[in-house]
């Protein structure tokens, strides 16, 4: 709209996990459905220069952006609900933030001077936050910052926003989400926790302009206008952000809160109108009210937290919104399948999809699944890991390879089908070193890969060392696996295929990080269509 971008902070206070990323990516979705360009990134205190090298129990799910950046899961719900598409520019920790001052200083840049947190690391920080803004010409870049408000971590960060709230003066703005916890000895609501986290922001120098209130309960008016008093913020600044049975009822539930509009008139703008969430509000509607449902099998390591599975989890609703169907998914852990289990815990899906993951544990349950639905015609579908176990089990048991398996486990393998990429052989260091973000892919005329998309050509994005070993791949075509997909440079299979089978289909690359609400992706489109087929044939299946 050709205005001066406006930067919008969310802080956190109380707890973690209050949804500061939901919080944010809803309201740039209600500023997005007014007509402004918006953008989210995420500030991330932790020292790792990114979320690569963590342990899904540490943080979830790692997300990959179309540049390669690995970043923190909060952006995918930033493109799963705004359309459009993050970078490297999108996700900062204060790892990289370090290290680019550290450069900075090993060049001779500061010329001499004592390199100090202020004013080097907050101007570092403020240039990371600036980039998107200076570089792309957005209407509004919403910044969220991880962790919470008195974490030593982040201080540099608050100290960061309090420079440039002076700076920037009206194009500046904080939203600050805490806790009004429910205590139920009492019977009441309870805003002290509140009160003390506006405190210590205070005590930071940062007044925030909007408090957003996570609350089992709703707010009374008479709750309002304490909180507002004693939080030094307009009456109307209040936010109620209950707790909701999906993250995509939380737009709609902060435009009933008229959260973009208070936005919007702190910083000089026009509030009039309403956003439109037409298309948001069908796609809603169209996941909630379906009436038929579908089971669908999860195969992975990490079961027991779903976050490490994020955008599988969402690509699945998305595609169940899209062919009207609602998707149940059945969480399978990949260490208790087994032959003489496999049947039972298996027996009543529609459809199998095998995770993604790194290392042994598990590999065999995961194995064994897939040749449960290769000679059950179950749909399938392997992403990446679970892409390799299908062509290993297809090399062991159909192909008769004994002894095949990826060197990824056994690097003296007697059929190494699945092996370490040729590029990757002389890398060392693990951080930011796989094959990252996206590549081009040829689908093979004729294949399932082309019903699917519709297309010759696609891109997808990636995260892998271990590939097709290439040297097997007649063998694998004359026995009936044939690559469906492949990098028109290295020659990569990307997408193995069983033509005698209903839907199996193992991709290389992760399709589930470029499913978004407004296209959500063919390849689970496809997928759970075929699992609803199984599902009608089978009246055991169908209810």
């Amino acid at each position: 709209m050709g205005q001066q971008t406006k930067y919008i902070f969310v802080t956190g206070g109380v707890t973690s996990s209050l949804g500061k990323g939901i919080i944010s990516a809803s309201l740039a979705k209600l500023l997005q459905g007014r007509g402004y360009s918006v953008t989210i990134q995420k500030l991330d205190p932790y020292i790792n220069i990114d979320p690569g090298t963590l342990n899904p129990y540490e943080h979830g799910e790692c997300f990959v952006t179309e540049d390669g950046a690995e970043t923190d899961l909060d952006l995918g719900h930033y493109e799963r609900f705004l359309n459009i598409r993050t970078s490297q520019a999108n996700n900062i920790t204060t790892g990289r933030i370090y290290q680019n001052v550290i450069n900075k200083e090993r060049r001779g840049d500061y010329l001499g001077k004592t390199v100090q947190v202020i004013p080097h690391i907050t101007d570092e920080i403020k240039r990371c936050v600036q980039i998107l803004g200076n570089e792309y010409d957005y209407d509004f870049v919403i910044t969220e910052i991880g962790g919470t408000v008195g974490d030593i971590e982040s201080l540099p960060y608050v100290e960061a926003v309090r420079q440039l709230k002076w700076e920037l003066g009206r194009d500046c703005l904080v939203v600050h989400l805490t806790l009004v916890p429910f205590l139920a000895a009492a019977g009441e609501l309870k805003t002290k926790p509140t009160q003390h986290s506006v405190k210590q922001l205070l005590e930071l120098g940062v007044q925030p302009d909007v408090l957003v209130c996570r609350t089992e309960h709703h707010l009374n008016e008479e709750l309002r206008l304490k909180v507002a008093k004693f939080c030094n913020v307009a009456n109307n600044a209040v936010i109620e952000s209950i707790d909701a049975d999906s993250i995509y009822d939380v737009p709609m539930l902060m435009e009933k809160e008229e959260l973009d509009k208070v936005v919007l008139e702190k910083l000089g703008l026009s509030a009039e109108g309403k956003a439109d969430l037409d298309k948001w509000r069908a796609f809603v509607k169209r996941h909630k009210e379906t009436d038929t449902s579908v089971k669908i099998g999860l195969v992975g390591k990490y079961t027991e937290l779903k976050d490490a599975y994020k955008s599988i989890v969402e690509a699945l609703i998305h595609a169940g919104a899209e062919t009207d169907v609602h998707v149940d998914i059945k969480w399978i852990h990949s260490e208790g399948i087994h032959a003489g289990n496999v049947e039972k815990r298996l027996g009543d899906l529609g459809g199998l999809l095998v995770a993604p993951g790194f290392g042994e544990r598990g590999i065999e349950g995961k194995i064994e699944a897939i040749r449960y639905a290769r000679e059950n015609a179950l749909p399938f579908l392997g992403i990446c890991l679970g892409m390799q176990c299908a062509v290993i089990e297809f090399a062991r048991n159909v192909a008769g390879l004994k002894g095949a398996h990826t060197t990824e486990i056994v690097p003296d393998a007697e059929h190494p089908v699945i092996a370490l990429m040729d590029h990757q052989k002389t890398v060392k260091a693990k951080g930011g070193t796989m094959r990252l973000g996206a590549y081009t892919c040829e689908i093979k005329p004729s294949s399932l890969a082309e019903k699917v998309y519709g297309a010759q050509l696609i891109s997808e994005r990636h995260r892998h060392r271990f590939e097709f070993n290439n040297a097997y791949k007649e063998e694998f075509e004359k026995a009936g696996m044939t690559a469906g997909g492949i990098n028109p440079d290295s020659g990569l299979v990307e997408i193995v295929e069983i033509a005698d089978h209903p839907w199996f289909m193992g991709v290389q690359f992760h399709p589930e990080y470029k499913s978004t609400v407004a296209n959500p992706h063919p390849l689970f489109i496809g997928f759970v269509n075929a699992a609803v087929t199984v599902r009608d044939k089978s009246p055991e299946l169908s209810r």
